[in-house]
């Protein structure tokens, strides 16, 4: 399969597969002309790595990932921790959205939005900013 082929079965863009090779996670053979040729491993590989940055897995958590899931020998602990760090990092900025969106929520229904020049919003955003600066 050349790129585009690959591209299109495994949902990712051209560019991104060109990362992922440049950055060492897939490895296609090359045709005598140079071109890359993409074999059912290459694309296998494609789609799990789609699927682990669907997931918000970082490259060097996917790097892992994949690793992992090519060694027959891997223990299904290691996979579990990696997953379970990350699924802590996602609740943690989910608390983080939370916050934002109450405080947000407050200044919001503080806000009369009318003619008037005052803005509990603005006066937020602009508290402890030096407005001579």
């Amino acid at each position: 399969m050349n790129i585009g082929d690959v591209a299109e079965r495994s949902g990712l863009p051209a560019k991104t597969i060109r990362y992922y090779e440049d950055i060492g996670l897939i490895r296609p053979k090359r045709d005598a002309n140079g071109y890359r040729a993409f074999d059912e491993r290459d694309l296998h590989k494609l789609t799990f790595l789609a699927r682990a940055r669907a997931l918000g897995f970082s490259i060097e958590d996917c790097r892992a990932l994949l690793a992992l899931y090519e060694d027959d020998s891997r223990a299904s602990a290691d996979v579990k921790r990696i997953a379970e760090r990350h699924l802590a990092q996602i609740d943690a900025k989910i608390a983080d959205l939370r916050a934002m969106r109450a405080t947000l929520a407050h200044l919001v229904e503080a806000c009369h939005g009318d003619d008037r020049p005052d803005c509990p919003i603005l006066e937020d955003l602009g508290a402890g900013v030096r407005r001579d600066a």
